[in-house]
């Protein structure tokens, strides 16, 4: 079962500083938890097939085809940075 000391050193693992209130209050809601999962283990689950993503997940791909881009024209149509056909950026030293 769980008692202040088990509770007391998990916190310390979890690096909690919890006062001795909190410690008596952890140790009661756990043993409460405990008792929730003791209910839980009584459920027939033989026939439960397992998983561990309760909503199917497909990959959703597309073919890889080459699809036409823009033109270098098209590209810098719609900036005021450009020089001789490309984009100009701010100088780097």
């Amino acid at each position: 079962m769980i008692d202040k000391k088990t509770v007391k050193r998990v916190a310390e693992v979890a690096r909690l500083e919890l006062s001795e209130k909190e410690l008596d209050n952890f140790s009661e809601d756990l043993v409460s938890i405990l008792e929730a999962f003791k209910v839980i283990e009584k459920v027939d689950t033989q026939k439960v097939k397992p998983t561990f993503q309760p909503v199917e997940v497909k990959n959703r791909t597309r073919p890889d085809a080459v699809e036409p881009g823009l033109s270098q024209e098209e590209a810098l149509t719609n900036t005021r940075n450009k020089e001789d056909g490309f984009f100009k950026g701010p100088k780097v030293v």
